[in-house]
């Protein structure tokens, strides 16, 4: 049985997997960053960098999270709930046949 290429084979599996893994990260670091910075930095490129990337999936996690969590602990919800996300899509690619697989060794 031949398998597609490894990477071209399953683009849409990689492209989704690592831009989420991209995200979930990031939030990760918005909370550790936002120690060190205050909460609106408009000068340092660094933090508006992660706040560029991060800020649709804290939104969206402020819509589903309970209003008593406070909002320094917002990226950290969002990696928990986009952490989650991934596990489901990789399980919906994996179901349809959508993820690459190591094949046996011959032998």
């Amino acid at each position: 049985m031949q398998q597609p290429d490894f990477v071209t084979g399953y683009l849409p599996f990689w492209i989704v997997n690592y831009a989420l893994a991209a995200v979930v990260w990031s939030c990760v670091g918005r909370f550790l960053l936002s120690f060190f910075m205050p909460a609106v930095q408009p000068t340092n490129y660094i933090w508006r960098g992660f706040v560029w990337i991060t800020e649709w999936s804290v939104v969206a996690s402020r819509w589903i999270t309970p209003s008593p969590v406070p909002g320094l602990l917002l990226p950290l919800v969002a990696a928990f709930w986009l952490f989650h996300l991934r596990v489901i899509l990789f399980l919906l690619f994996w179901r349809f046949g959508m993820t690459p697989s190591i094949p046996a060794a011959a032998g």
